[in-house]
């Protein structure tokens, strides 16, 4: 009885067993090859190319106007208008503001009238050229002329008298006396009308410079530019030197760069610079003008300044810029897609495909451009790496499914 019993139950096992065969076969075939159950991500390579890159040095600063001025008055006086404000551009020699020119005005007439005078002591007439006056024919010294003449003759006939014993000799020294001075007043005449030509000169100089008084009540721009800011108003009155607006000149602008030390060497003038402001798309292109003569010992960094164009000011000075300067035109580099670097950690690396899995390389990785970037070490030139890896891990079956 047992034993049929324990037979019943071994059919039974069988019976089970080979029904379930099937069935677990059928589980084993569903798996991908990789036994992790998921399917086999399909990827896209490209080969690293062999290209050339310009070797560049990265640096920002901030733009600065060409020329940057507070202008003001050279005479003291009240604002009578303002012919520039906030923004606005300028020609060189434009009008910016002027003073009531009343005080200027007087000063001028004053400075005539003195000059018209001191040409009457020289019996000038309006029309008469000062250049060409002969002291001789002055009244004054035509006069002393005379003068001088008849002392000479009554010297002679005093001289002819004595020897002729028809006069003392008292007479004669008398004679002789009243000859010297004729003469002195002679020379003093010559001397007054020497004197009187250079106050002429200075009331000329006088004259010019009351003339140039009243041009200063106006105040002209120094060169081409724009208005940064209007300090005074309307009926003010100004001393000398009082700033009235401030101008810019902002074409060209200078830009402002610290180059760190280890870069300086490679810097020279003439070189060519983008520059990127901040909320402006457009890259502007610029030459570096001048280069410091010293390292900052704090910062141990080079100043230098490039020009940049801005002609049509949309720059601005005072904006902070980024700034590429292009120190040698091209070099051999080995460029792979800015989308197929990976970085990690801190650490940068790319994947490539072997035997289908995937494999980690650790690159290093040097200049960007357009979407290339450069590598250093990692990788050579026809290495197939893998574009836009996302999450994939080294070691991970890949389908390739072309470049």
């Amino acid at each position: 009885m047992i034993s049929r019993q324990w037979k019943l139950i071994a059919a039974a096992a069988a019976l089970g067993a080979g029904a379930c065969l099937p069935a677990c076969r059928g589980d084993v075939a569903a798996r991908p090859a990789g036994g992790t159950g998921q399917e086999v991500p399909a990827v896209r390579v490209v080969p690293a190319s062999a290209g050339v890159l310009p070797r560049v040095v990265s640096a920002s600063g901030t733009l600065a106007a060409e020329e940057d001025a507070a202008l003001g008055m050279k005479v003291a006086g009240r604002v009578s208008e303002i012919l520039a404000d906030l923004g606005s551009r300028a020609s060189k020699g434009q009008p910016l503001a002027r003073l009531i020119p009343t005080d200027a005005e007087l000063r001028q007439q004053q400075a005539e009238a003195a000059l018209q005078q001191a040409r009457a002591r020289l019996g000038l007439s309006p029309g008469d050229d000062e250049a060409a006056l002969d002291p001789a024919t002055t009244s004054l010294v035509r006069q002393a002329r005379a003068v001088l003449d008849e002392a000479r003759l009554r010297r002679e006939r005093a001289k002819t008298l004595v020897e002729d014993q028809l006069i003392s000799q008292s007479d004669l020294d008398a004679a002789e006396a009243g000859f010297q001075v004729a003469d002195g007043r002679y020379q003093d005449a010559r001397e007054e009308i020497l004197n009187r030509l250079a106050i002429l000169a200075q009331r000329k100089v006088e004259l010019d410079q009351a003339r140039q008084q009243l041009t200063d009540t106006t105040l002209y721009a120094p060169f081409e530019g724009a208005v940064r800011e209007r300090h005074v108003a309307v009926g003010q009155y100004v001393a000398i030197g009082q700033p009235i607006v401030t101008l810019v000149r902002t074409h060209p602008l200078r830009l402002k760069l610290a180059v760190p030390e280890r870069d300086a060497a490679a810097l020279r003038a003439g070189q060519r610079v983008s520059v990127r402001i901040e909320g402006d798309p457009q890259e502007h292109e610029g030459r570096l003008a001048r280069l410091s003569a010293a390292i900052e010992e704090g910062s141990r960094t080079l100043m230098v300044e490039a020009e940049v164009p801005n002609a049509d000011g949309a720059l601005r000075p005072g904006a902070f810029a980024k700034a590429t300067i292009v120190t040698s035109a091209g070099e051999p580099a080995v460029l792979v897609p800015q989308s197929s670097i990976v970085t990690f950690a801190g650490m940068e690396k790319v994947l490539t495909v072997e035997e289908g899995r995937s494999v980690e390389r650790r690159v290093r990785t040097g200049r960007r451009q357009q979407g290339t970037v450069e590598i250093l070490e990692g990788i050579a030139a026809g290495d197939q790496v893998i574009v836009e890896p996302g999450s994939l891990v080294g070691g991970q079956p890949v389908t390739v499914t072309g470049s």
